[in-house]
């Protein structure tokens, strides 16, 4: 074999040996994606697994914390539902300031009863109100119309009687949880409705006496 070709040969074994090693240091890299991709997924498994199972775990409610927070949610949100109503209907400062309190106070509880519930590992609470017409001071569907439908100081009667019916349900609802209850967020939560939604029921008599 001439010196020509062999060096032709050496050059082309040379290339040949060069590709396949590229070849196979991509392949490395793919395969060291890979792992790397699926250690994070099996570690962000484990993580959401985790806290499933730590809210699974938790024992310090009953279910009268449960049946509290899950009521307690619709009903606040229909106190708000009817707090919105009173800017457009009524003239009565007095009684648009409790409007603006009630909504300030009662929105943010609506939070905290939502992450309780979902401390428990009980499914989020609905803002579904049917299943509630009537119960705990609750209105009804035709009620709240019949609310909506009014103004000045029809408006500010209708409103002073319904909101303190629905006050005294919550009172009510809450004092259960405190006979009943075992979690002490949730007992605790019970108190300052009791006592912020009594306040309010001492104002709204009063506002209504002078209507």
């Amino acid at each position: 074999m001439s010196y020509p070709t062999r060096t032709r040969l050496l050059t082309a074994a040379i290339g040949a040996a060069a590709l396949l090693s590229a070849v196979g240091c991509a392949a490395d890299e793919s395969n060291r994606s890979s792992d790397s991709t699926s250690s994070q997924h099996a570690a962000e498994s484990h993580s959401v697994t985790s806290s499933a199972a730590a809210a699974a775990q938790r024992d310090d409610f009953d279910q009268a914390d449960v049946t509290f927070l899950a009521g307690m949610y619709p009903h606040h949100a229909q106190a708000v539902a009817m707090a919105e109503l009173v800017p457009e209907r009524s003239q009565n400062p007095r009684i648009r300031e409790l409007a603006t309190s009630i909504e300030q106070a009662q929105q943010p509880e609506m939070d905290q009863i939502a992450a309780l519930l979902q401390s428990f590992g009980q499914p989020a609470p609905t803002t579904a109100m049917s299943a509630m017409d009537g119960h705990a001071g609750m209105m009804s569907n035709q009620q709240m119309t019949d609310l909506a439908a009014a103004s000045g100081s029809t408006f500010d009667t209708m409103f002073l009687t319904m909101m303190i019916a629905h006050h005294q349900g919550a009172v009510e609802m809450a004092n259960a949880e405190l006979a009943e209850g075992r979690n002490p967020d949730t007992k605790q939560l019970a108190e300052q409705i009791i006592t912020a939604q009594q306040s309010e029921i001492d104002l709204m008599n009063t506002l209504l006496a002078g209507s």
